[in-house]
């Protein structure tokens, strides 16, 4: 798996300790050389999503301060949407024609991939895809290599600590006036102060 480059998309809407966690046991598990932290705008299965797309970068290069291995990307800022997977790794290719890409996604991510705008040309343009093990999510690989085909041969499943953080969560816990020390970098929590975010 060496020399692969590693996708990791998301609302981040704030980023919190579990994304990193997730982030680093991928890098870890599939040996990537770097992971690529895309902000995705106006997801198409998170139509809630109000933080301004520059505010959420700005909380995601604080987050992933200090780790050399992680990078944020604005592959979904820098191009028109609407913002597909699929969409977002051509525009990689374009821009690193050389890199070969691990999509990094959770198993409910794999389970729900054939509901994906153009899933099997996002299935033809991943070199691997990155699965975190999540107990309940129980993706059928046989049914999914069936409608997908060439999944199989491209998913690689990694374990990463469990940890129960959400970001509605902590959104909910600063609109409450509760403490998301522990949940979120002290970064990320210093501009949510200071922007006054999600109260």
């Amino acid at each position: 798996m060496a020399g692969l480059t590693g996708v990791f998309g998301g609302t981040f809407d704030p980023p919190h300790l579990g994304h990193l966690i997730l982030a680093e046991a991928g890098r870890a598990a599939l040996g990537l050389d770097k992971v690529l932290w895309v902000v995705t705008g106006q997801q198409p299965l998170k139509p809630d999503v109000r933080t301004p797309i520059e505010i959420r970068l700005e909380m995601v290069q604080a987050a992933i301060a200090g780790n050399p291995a992680f990078e944020a990307s604005r592959a979904d800022i820098d191009r028109p949407g609407p913002h597909y997977s699929v969409g977002t790794l051509a525009w990689l290719r374009a821009r690193m024609p050389t890199a070969t890409f691990a999509y990094l996604m959770g198993e409910d991510s794999l389970r729900d991939l054939p509901k994906w705008h153009d899933p099997q040309a996002f299935v033809l343009a991943c070199d691997a895809i990155g699965v975190m093990e999540r107990s309940g999510a129980d993706p059928d690989l046989t049914d999914l290599e069936a409608m997908l085909p060439g999944l199989r041969a491209r998913v690689r499943f990694f374990r990463a600590p469990g940890v129960d953080i959400a970001s509605h969560e902590v959104r909910r816990r600063v609109l409450a006036g509760e403490s998301i020390r522990y949940l979120v970098p002290d970064g990320v929590a210093s501009i949510i102060a200071a922007r006054g975010l999600y109260r």
